[in-house]
């Protein structure tokens, strides 16, 4: 690796072999331990001094071994991280923090501990709602995970080193934010695809020295003078992980800008801060139950026995994405979503439901995360790119 690479230059050099800067960390002594999606609360590693590292399958990579643990009716892209795990890929990490996304997602976390055998292992088991009562049981889950990895490293996670930790997060959300920012002129200063590649480069990465990185490619991106050409269509694409930008890189050559998303490995994550007026364990177990609204937490959105107003309660969850339509001058909506990904898929409907209330053109596209069915989508996006004009 060149030290002397920098912005998005640095970011392309770190997604050719994430592995790469992770392994240099860990013969510099650090400890690395791999999560899965958005609920591990990273704010405690940081507090301890570890790497979270962003397990990933590889969509270039056929899916074989694990074959023998999972059907091939289960999620395409969690398949193909145990796959990985079990390749050997991961063999750099010290330990795996996990946490409940779904119930293939909790299954991994168990074969990740029986088969992989890590030196260290804990799992969260994330409720589903947002009752207090949600809030308190989540709290006392993370008191557990705090206690785990304090046993292990033989150090204490104390308030003020969390709440330092916080703060550092805090700090990368709010570049990441303006990262984003850099996509609302038209033309975008910034393309979909290098705000992923950003976003992924990140995840395998110290927060401060993904902090860096970010504003070195915001300074480099605010300046040039040679950024993406304007498209009729502005899009945002919403849906399950994508952790690679084959279907980004698909929809701009197809001829739109890709000027926000709402997923797990882009915005999701980054656009609420954790409360730093809260005690910092309660500030977290609501900030990661509440404000990261991924589809597999269940918002309680209405009073129980309460009438249902269907259209109120769309609002009420997808009220956000319309703020984000009007921020960045959307014109049309993606919604991407992983074969056998049902929490994604159950939201289909509701939102489809919901933007064609406010006129805004929606396609749904499904592919089993592999880089032949999303090819197979461009004629699909040609006819609604079409539409939009």
């Amino acid at each position: 690796t060149t030290a002397t690479s920098r912005g998005l230059s640095r970011v392309m050099e770190l997604n050719q072999d994430r592995t790469q800067r992770a392994r240099e960390l860990k013969s510099q002594g650090k400890k690395i331990f791999g999560y899965l999606n958005t609920q591990p609360v990273l704010e405690m590693l940081t507090a301890l001094d570890i790497v979270p590292y962003a397990i990933m399958g590889d969509m270039n990579d056929t899916i074989t071994a694990a074959d023998k643990y999972l059907p091939t009716m289960v999620c395409p892209f969690l398949r193909s991280v145990l796959d990985q795990g079990l390749k050997g890929k991961y063999d750099f990490l010290d330990g795996a923090f996990f946490a409940h996304s779904c119930e293939v997602g909790e299954k991994i976390a168990h074969m990740w501990r029986i088969y992989m055998k890590p030196e260290f292992e804990h799992y969260i088991d994330t409720p589903h709602t947002t009752h207090a009562s949600a809030i308190i049981q989540h709290r006392k889950l993370l008191e557990d995970a705090k206690s785990t990895l304090e046993k292990f490293t033989g150090k204490q996670i104390t308030g003020p080193n969390l709440s330092a930790a916080i703060k550092l997060h805090n700090d990368q959300r709010a570049l990441v934010r303006k990262l984003y920012d850099l996509s609302k002129s038209d033309p975008p200063q910034i393309s979909g695809g290098e705000l992923i590649h950003t976003m992924l480069a990140l995840t395998g990465l110290p927060v401060q020295e993904g902090s860096t990185l970010l504003k070195e490619v915001i300074e480099e991106v605010s300046k040039r003078k040679n950024g993406p050409a304007g498209k009729p269509a502005r899009l945002l694409v919403w849906g399950s992980i994508m952790d690679n930008s084959t279907l980004i890189d698909l929809i701009e050559e197809t001829g739109a800008n890709v000027v926000i998303d709402d997923t797990d490995m882009g915005s999701r994550p980054y656009f609420k801060d954790v409360s730093t007026k809260a005690e910092p364990m309660t500030a977290l177990a609501e900030h990661y139950l509440i404000d990261l609204r991924s589809p597999r937490t269940f918002l309680q959105t209405m009073p129980r026995g309460g009438k249902k107003d269907y259209m109120a309660d769309l609002d009420e969850r997808f009220s956000y994405l319309k703020d984000y339509i009007a921020a960045w001058k959307v014109n049309g909506l993606i919604l991407e979503v992983l074969r056998y990904c049902d929490s994604h898929s159950y939201e289909v409907p509701g939102l489809r439901d919901y933007f064609e209330k406010e006129n805004i053109p929606v396609l749904f596209v499904e592919h089993d995360y592999s880089a032949a069915t999303v090819g197979q989508l461009r004629t699909r996006v040609q006819g609604f790119l079409e539409i939009i004009g």
